[in-house]
């Protein structure tokens, strides 16, 4: 039987930790979320290296705010939403001074061994391709709703967008994967010869 662990009630505990003593639990947060923190800023900005370096500011700015919360709003901090949300907002702030190029974006799903090494990286490719080709807002929403797997409220909280914004620019950003997908593979029919 396996036990699914619940995100809010973890992040509960950690935030309690921190509370108690930021320092010696402060490794716990970065444990914690330094993947998902990555996977984020990796899709929607498209470089490896920018994104490490995102994730690693994202934390310095997280210490040094915990540094001067009162225990009581450290316990009351959603940390995922908290997280993401610091990590937007430092993605614009570098996005201002340098922009980031998204032709690099590159999906590194789980290694399927039935498929063709080959064939996968082409299909990472494309979705990559696709996925840098809408806006920042969609392309935002996108990742955070279907790749981080956050609720609306949490992704309009983390963007500072109301719900029916993030609903729209995740509906649109569908759409427009859906649309140059089946516009791209109808390219590759007609190159095809017969």
């Amino acid at each position: 039987m396996m036990v699914e662990l619940d995100p809010a009630t973890d992040d509960a505990r950690l935030a309690a930790r921190l509370a108690s003593d930021l320092d010696s639990s402060f490794e716990s947060l970065v444990v914690a979320h330094q993947d998902r923190l990555f996977t984020i800023a990796f899709r929607t900005g498209g470089d490896r290296h920018d994104a490490e370096e995102l994730v690693q500011d994202c934390f310095v700015r997280a210490y040094r705010a915990l540094a001067t919360y009162p225990p009581t709003r450290i316990r009351e901090l959603r940390l995922r939403g908290w997280l993401t949300t610091i990590l937007l907002n430092a993605g614009r702030n570098r996005a201002r001074v340098k922009r980031v190029p998204t032709t690099e974006l590159t999906f590194e799903p789980g290694a399927e061994p039935a498929v063709d090494p080959l064939t996968r990286r082409d299909e990472r490719e494309t979705w990559a391709r696709l996925l840098a080709g809408l806006t920042s807002a969609q392309r935002t929403a996108v990742v955070l709703r279907h790749v981080d797997g956050m609720s609306y409220a949490e992704i309009a909280e983390a963007t500072g967008r109301p719900e029916g914004t993030v609903k729209a620019h995740v509906h649109r950003g569908l759409a427009a994967l859906r649309t140059a997908l089946l516009a791209a593979e109808r390219r590759e029919r007609e190159e095809i010869p017969a």
